[in-house]
């Protein structure tokens, strides 16, 4: 189905005007701000609905109070009318039945109208991007899904930079698990130097006992009775500890409880390594998860135009960025896009057409005469005469 007559009266710059396309490629050209691009909003407001007024906020011309637009499409007789803020729409069949539910109809048959194939390739990445998402049907949220990723990889990045912080980590010393207490050691050489002292005297007044014994013979007798007490005690003593080795444990505590302190630091930071490792990779297999769930939803979507896809960087076309396609592939895959967007009416606007030289015009034509396909290109009027001229709102040639 295609546009067989268009008349639209007092459409935004448009006065009146009555085109009856020619061909498969129909040009409506003339100076700037004379009403081209209104022709081809005509087209759109008609059949667009909700879609095409919220993008045109006054479609009545300056100074008038309405506005109407009438597409002849043969099967399909489609009729817009404006009155203040108010609007209408008609759509007749060909033996002159009304239709209920009219825009339930136009939603039915018109697909994108609205993508111009032209204005796609102009965008940027990121905006091809938001357009080619537009049109197509996921099961996932990819904004949401990009804002998780971002939330892990933010998350990952730090815990990366926790884990480069504790630094190289030098191995143990060989020492004891736990700090030994100094005091405990110096108490024990304090008793052991009590015992000696004890010891000592105890020995030093054997002596003396010997000596009595010598000097005082008379009183032999009863001093071997002290002296066999004296000895019995001597005899009954334990083994001293080695006071000098313990002082040398002493000297050397301080030196063993710094290895035990040292120990300890490199047991929690390796633990605490560990616990950033397990953590990284944590993070690390949830965007992983995350950009196989994305590639997953990619996988199964199901594109305008085959071999057509996205990146991070934005639309691709046979894996190679769709930046990098020539101008001619460029507009045959936007032109093919366009086509799969409009399967039943088999019209195509193409606004700002004065970018397109000779040879791309040509592709277009071959295209759409090719698909059965009737494009709508503006341009500014360039001296050929070719096309409906367009001047002060009306059509002049």
């Amino acid at each position: 189905m295609k546009i067989i007559k268009l008349t639209a009266e007092n459409v935004k710059r448009l006065r009146a005007v009555e085109i009856t396309p020619d061909g498969t490629v129909q040009v409506i050209t003339g100076r700037n701000a004379q009403g081209k691009t209104s022709v081809l909003d005509a087209i759109w407001l008609a059949l667009g609905g909700g879609a095409a007024s919220r993008e045109t906020v006054r479609p009545i011309r300056d100074g008038e109070d309405h506005a109407s637009v009438t597409l002849d499409l043969g099967d399909l007789t489609v009729t817009r009318t404006w009155t203040g803020d108010k609007t209408s729409l008609s759509v007749k069949a060909a033996d002159g039945a009304k239709y209920s539910s009219p825009q339930g109809v136009l939603d039915s048959l018109v697909g994108r109208l609205s993508f111009d194939p032209l204005e796609f390739t102009r965008l940027s990445g990121r905006d091809q991007v938001s357009a080619l998402l537009d049109i197509v049907s996921l099961d996932v949220d990819l904004d949401d899904l990009a804002r998780q990723r971002q939330t892990a990889y933010d998350q990952r990045t730090e815990i990366g930079r926790q884990g480069k912080a504790i630094g190289d980590i030098p191995t143990p010393t060989p020492a004891p698990d736990a700090e030994a207490s100094a005091g405990d050691l110096i108490a024990k050489i304090r008793e052991a130097g009590a015992l000696i002292e004890r010891q000592q005297n105890e020995q030093r007044r054997v002596q003396e006992a010997r000596v009595q014994v010598a000097d005082l013979t008379a009183a032999l007798q009863a001093w071997k009775d002290t002296l066999a007490k004296r000895e019995a005690a001597v005899a009954a003593h334990v083994a001293a500890p080695d006071v000098a080795a313990m002082e040398a444990e002493l000297d050397s505590l301080e030196e063993t409880n710094r290895a035990v302190r040292a120990n300890a630091d490199i047991a929690q930071r390796v633990a605490r390594r560990e616990a950033l490792r397990a953590e990284y990779d944590a993070l690390t297999a949830r965007i992983d998860g995350l950009d196989k769930t994305k590639a997953d939803a990619l996988a199964q979507a199901q594109f305008p135009v085959d071999g057509l896809g996205f990146d991070e960087h934005g639309v691709t076309y046979q894996g190679v960025p769709f930046s990098q396609a020539s101008s001619a592939e460029q507009i045959r895959v936007s032109l093919a896009m366009a086509m799969s967007l409009n399967p039943r009416l088999r019209v195509i606007r193409i606004l700002d057409g004065s970018l397109l030289d000779a040879d791309n015009l040509a592709l277009i034509s071959e295209m759409a005469a090719a698909q059965d396909y009737q494009v709508w290109i503006e341009r500014v009027a360039d001296g050929s005469g070719v096309g409906v001229v367009i001047e002060d709102g009306a059509v002049s040639a």
